[in-house]
Parts: structure tokens; C-alpha cells; sequence
């Protein structure tokens, strides 16, 4: 009996040192995000649809940065820190529902390509490249086609927009639509997957084989980390996540209506299949050229420098057209 109450004690030990354990390394990484979010030089505007907030970096020509899931200004800036390192100056504000931009009574496609019009108009720019990746597309898309006079060129990487043909999505039951909304506000629950499970969260969240980043150079390991603990804080992204995960269902996009110049890419092995996106894209878009990397996923692994290098060639190219 003295044996086995011994062993339950040590056993609670254990329990509780292992979880103040994961409650002061939660605290920290969490409080780590929080100030790493804070610390971006964030403007906010009023628009037709409310407030909307952004962050810029670099300076030359304007490229109009628009993040993908799970993002806000930070991931906009974060992905398109390639282009301000080669003489672009970066606008990534965030869409509606994500960091510093309420989710309006609107949430529209529409509502979303009028506020960055609102936002060009207070920037003073006449027209930009826009730029969208990954879910992110889906407005840079809308935005090209629903105001062209604002659009210099549009660039596509990794879209996830929707296929011509492909069957719409089942909207979710009110259960499901409660379970994922408490589970987006939970910044312990994303935290203890990606801390716990980095592989699976690879290639569930970041639709990337594990592999394939195992296999690559420290430098590009480090940067779909850095991607992954981009996500979090996650509560402040929810509404937005939520839209994206569950709002666009129904959303129709007319790629020939596309009248601007568009450089659309992806990898053939990514897992969110958005190649067929890109293809779609290209093939419909009036002016047109397209990138599909053998391999690389959802996040290009392997593959920035390359990719990098072809959107400034692109952008290049048509500033010398003029």
C-alpha cells in the first residue's frame, strides 16, 4: 500500500511539474508573439467599410501586398520582404478579420477590393502592383479585375482561388461552424500543435510535405518555422480565418475578365493544389505568363530566391514597357 501511494505521489509530481513546465514555455512564446506582432509601425485608415489597417516597408515602386490565412500586415510584410530588400516599397494591410481590421457588417469581396481603392486614394497612389498569396489571391484577383485603372500588374503565388468546375464546398452545420470559431480563439490550442506536432501542422496548415523542409537548407527550415509562429497570436486572426475557411464557398471569379498583366505561380506537390488555380488563371487572364516549380509546396521551399527573382523580372520588365 506504502508502494503504491508513493508511486501516485511521484506520479502527481510529475503531472505538475510537466505542466507548470508547459505553462511558463507557453506564456513565453505566446508573450514572444504578442510583442513581435505589437511591434510593427501600423497605420489605420477609415474606409467605406470601415477601418483598415496596414504596415509598409521599402521604398520604389508600390506593390500592394495581400497575406494569405492565418496572416495580417505581418505575414504580408514578412512574405514580401524579398521585394523591399530589392527596391519595392511593400503596403500589406490586413483583410477583414485579421490584426487591427475589424471583420465589418459587410465582409463581401466587393466590400474588401473598395477598401484597398480607399486605401490607395489615402496613400495617393494612382495604381499598384498587386500581389496576392495564397488565399490572399482571391481578393488580388477581385481587385484586378473589379478596378483595372488602379492595377499595374497582378501577381499570383500559390492562389487559392477558385477552380472553374470544381464542386463548391459544403457549408459547415452550426456545430462545426461553433467548434472551429472556439478553437481559431485559442491561442494555447494552435500553440501546443505546432510545439507538439510541427510536422502535421506542416502539412495540414502549410499544405508542405515535412520531408521535403527536412531535406532543405537551415535558412529555408528557419523561414516555414518563422511562418508557422507567424500564425500566432491566432485570436486576433479568427474572424478572418474563419471567413476564409468557411465564407468562400460560394465565391466566383471570372479570370478572363483579367485585363492587366499577371504572373501567376505554384508548385505542382503543393497540398492545397492551388497549380490548378494558377493554370486556370493564366490560361483565362488576357496578358498572362505562368511559374509552376516541380516542387517546393504551398510555401515554396527551396524555391524564394527563385521565385523572388521572377516576380522583380516581371515587374521590371513592364516598367521598361512603358
Amino acid at each position: 500500500m506504502r508502494t503504491w501511494r508513493a508511486a501516485l505521489v511521484l506520479i502527481t509530481l510529475v503531472v505538475i511539474v510537466a505542466a507548470v513546465a508547459v505553462a511558463i514555455a507557453y506564456r513565453s512564446d505566446i508573450g514572444d508573439a504578442r510583442a513581435r506582432l505589437a511591434a510593427y509601425d501600423v497605420t489605420r485608415i477609415d474606409t467605406r467599410s470601415g477601418p483598415l489597417s496596414y504596415a509598409e516597408a521599402g521604398t520604389g515602386p508600390p506593390v500592394l501586398m495581400i497575406h494569405g490565412s492565418g496572416g495580417g500586415y505581418d505575414q504580408g510584410l514578412a512574405m514580401a520582404r524579398p521585394l523591399a530588400q530589392r527596391g519595392y516599397r511593400v503596403i500589406a494591410p490586413s483583410r477583414f478579420g485579421y490584426p487591427a481590421t475589424p471583420y465589418p457588417p459587410d465582409p463581401s469581396l466587393r466590400a474588401q477590393t473598395d477598401a484597398y481603392v480607399d486605401l490607395l486614394d489615402a496613400l495617393g497612389l494612382e495604381d499598384v502592383v498587386v500581389m496576392g498569396g495564397s488565399a490572399g489571391a482571391i481578393s488580388a484577383v477581385a481587385f484586378a479585375i473589379d478596378h483595372p485603372e488602379r492595377t499595374r500588374a497582378l501577381v499570383a503565388v500559390v492562389p487559392a482561388i477558385p477552380i472553374p468546375g470544381q464542386a463548391p464546398v459544403e457549408p459547415w452545420s452550426p456545430r462545426q461552424e461553433k467548434l472551429v470559431r472556439a478553437a481559431l480563439r485559442s491561442d494555447f490550442l494552435f500553440w501546443a500543435a505546432i510545439t507538439l506536432f510541427p510536422d502535421r501542422v506542416t502539412e495540414a496548415v502549410l499544405a508542405t510535405d515535412p520531408a521535403l523542409v527536412a531535406a532543405a537548407s537551415e535558412g529555408e527550415q528557419a523561414r516555414v518555422a518563422a511562418i508557422l509562429d507567424g500564425i500566432l497570436p491566432v485570436s486576433p486572426r479568427a474572424e478572418g480565418l474563419l471567413h476564409d475557411t468557411a465564407g468562400v464557398s460560394g465565391i466566383s471569379l471570372d479570370y478572363a475578365a483579367v485585363a492587366v498583366p499577371t504572373l501567376a505561380i505554384s508548385a505542382e506537390d503543393d497540398l492545397y493544389r492551388t497549380d490548378e488555380g494558377a493554370r486556370a488563371l493564366a490560361e483565362a487572364a488576357g496578358e498572362a505568363e505562368l511559374i509552376v516549380f516541380p516542387d517546393g509546396g504551398h510555401v515554396w521551399v527551396g524555391r524564394n530566391a527563385e521565385l523572388f527573382d521572377a516576380i522583380d523580372a516581371f515587374i521590371r520588365r513592364l516598367d521598361e514597357a512603358r
